[in-house]
């Protein structure tokens, strides 16, 4: 079978937003490549495996393929997505004046090839990710997350995944109800469980990810402990989204809220987050472009957070902010 590639030279700040885009526009699969010349710093604290060799990219810069059926009008989807491209401009979203191919590709180029790749990665001092096809053992004491990523984002491979799960090691205590906005994977509910968490409300307005999270959770054996919601952002818990139902599988206001998304859109609910959070409770917010990091201060702060902590990781960086009353 023939796919339309799709492929898209950007900056590493606007990969989240435009791996989005295709996913919305119908793409099959989404790969993502960075910059992985000699200069780019890499903290390897666990031995972590980078899913990419050496390439030509610039610094700060990404390559985005996204692969949608030889049945669909490309031309239409390019359009698409470049006036989206254009518009992450006015949320001062750097896209460092992207420049666009399309090729028609066999199946086999893509669909498994990229499997080869990925392999076990441990992301912390307890958690590692393993790929549901790769044969691992673990060793005393080591959680193990099982993943099959598939077609949602979240694979542990980028910074931001890797920041948000050992952010999530130093806060979960046991016993916590935790709420992941955005799950894409479902890897962070995932793994706020293996380090001790009592539930997990995993939410995506994606129905995509929606499947690839419930299908990863039932591969970790973890059906009865995370609930899978189709959500935009935290609408499932008001009213209207039948939120006082005990459908959403953890009780509210919750000890932890997660969200690894864009600046932008953490921007968007932060008195959603406060209202869902129970005094001294924690909300983690990550996927947040080094250029981000005062406005996304300031609005948890304006929202009645307080910063206890921040994480870091190549441009990236992640808040532990804490609802004090």
């Amino acid at each position: 079978m023939l796919w339309h590639e799709l492929t898209i030279h950007t900056t590493e700040e606007a990969v989240e937003a435009i791996s989005n885009f295709l996913h919305e526009a119908g793409a099959g699969g989404v790969s993502i490549e960075e910059s992985g010349n000699l200069n780019k710093k890499r903290e390897r604290p666990y031995g972590e495996w980078f899913d990419q060799p050496l390439n030509d990219i610039p610094e700060g810069r990404a390559e985005i393929k996204g692969y949608f059926s030889d049945d669909v009008n490309i031309e239409a989807v390019l359009e698409e997505v470049k006036s989206r491209t254009v518009e992450l401009e006015t949320f001062d979203i750097d896209t460092g004046s992207p420049t666009y191919e399309t090729r028609l590709v066999d199946e086999e180029e893509w669909a498994t090839a990229w499997k080869a790749y990925y392999k076990p990665l441990k992301v912390s001092d307890t958690l590692t990710i393993k790929p549901v096809w790769e044969e691992y053992e673990a060793s005393e004491g080591e959680r193990i997350i099982e993943l099959d990523p598939g077609m949602a984002f979240g694979t542990g491979t980028h910074p931001t995944t890797a920041l948000c799960l050992r952010a999530l090691e130093s806060i979960v205590k046991g016993g916590e109800d935790v709420i992941d906005v955005g799950t894409g994977s479902g890897i962070l509910s995932i793994g706020a469980i293996k380090l001790g968490a009592k539930r997990a409300l995993a939410l995506d307005l994606d129905p995509v990810a929606v499947k690839s999270a419930q299908e990863n959770v039932a591969l970790n054996g973890l059906s009865g402990e995370i609930t899978v919601k189709e959500s935009d952002l935290l609408s499932v818990l008001r009213p209207e989204g039948h939120g006082a139902s005990s459908d959403i599988g953890v009780e509210l206001p919750v000890q932890i809220v997660v969200a690894n998304i864009l600046a932008e859109i953490i921007l968007l609910f932060t008195n959603d987050v406060y209202e869902a959070l129970r005094p001294g409770g924690l909300y983690l917010a990550s996927g947040i472009y080094k250029d981000k990091e005062d406005a996304v201060r300031e609005g948890l702060i304006a929202a009645g957070l307080t910063i206890r902590d921040v994480h870091r990781e190549e441009e990236w960086l992640a808040f532990v902010a804490e609802k004090v009353v």
